[in-house]
């Protein structure tokens, strides 16, 4: 059973990125190929900056975890600088294959596809719908945010860069897996508390049932997106059903 959209929304927008404002085959068919293809040469380029150091210890104790689960990932190797990147990047592509929302990964991720955008090689996509949507939810003095598995470094600079142009004047709050899975009602717990709103005055608008399952239990309305391109439902949802941006305005 489905439920509509009534005229409340709340005070709060939450949102999703990938199949919520921005299409799937953006992230899957130009992102992360643009990532993996440049992992190698950003890693042994940046290898000795801080955040990069950063990154490669937490994907240390990442694998070291993988490794006591028996997951089988990719031996890591300590013979060289080099032969350190090229194992890194071997796991990062492990990762990436397996669709992992690690956050070292997509801290890396993000850093690469910074290079990216600042080159021009990278454009950021949003449905049509989306740049209207955010200029009435401001007239409305609705806050508009933003949570997603990719870096809040990753998500600043889709919004940045759109072919729609710069979006960011829109968006009040970034959050990332540094709050907590998506599917973990405590991960909405945190974004309630750090927006000092009530959960009950914010809507999280995401393309994945099982993420509007946690946060419904967290107490924020939900919205299923329902875009060109996401994919089919695995079974019927009582989430309230969207198309478009629109049919909340």
């Amino acid at each position: 059973m489905t439920a509509s959209v009534g005229d409340n929304i709340g005070s709060c927008i939450l949102l999703d990125i990938e199949g919520t404002t921005t299409p799937v085959d953006f992230v899957y068919e130009v992102l992360f190929p643009y990532a993996r293809a440049r992992v190698k040469d950003y890693l042994a380029r940046r290898f000795d900056s801080e955040d990069v150091r950063s990154d490669i210890a937490l994907l240390r104790e990442e694998h070291a975890g993988d490794v006591r689960k028996g997951l089988a990932p990719p031996s890591l190797s300590d013979e060289s600088d080099e032969a350190l990147i090229d194992s890194i990047t071997s796991y990062i592509h492990w990762l990436m294959d397996r669709d992992r929302k690690s956050t070292p990964s997509k801290s890396l991720q993000g850093k690469i596809w910074e290079d990216g955008y600042r080159t021009g090689e990278l454009k950021g996509q949003v449905f049509a719908d989306v740049p209207a949507a955010f200029e009435e939810w401001r007239r409305q003095g609705k806050q508009i945010c933003i949570y997603s598995s990719g870096s809040v470094l990753a998500q600043k600079l889709l919004f940045a860069h759109t072919e729609s142009g710069d979006l960011t004047g829109y968006i009040a709050e970034y959050f990332d897996t540094n709050i907590g899975a998506k599917k973990e009602s405590k991960s909405y717990r945190r974004i309630a508390y750090t927006l000092q709103r009530p959960p009950s005055e914010i809507l999280f608008i995401s393309d994945v049932p099982d993420e509007l399952d946690a946060a419904r239990t967290a107490g924020l309305e939900t919205a299923l997106s329902l875009r060109p391109g996401n994919r089919p439902l695995p079974s019927p949802t009582d989430h309230r059903l969207i198309h478009t941006f629109d049919e909340l305005l």
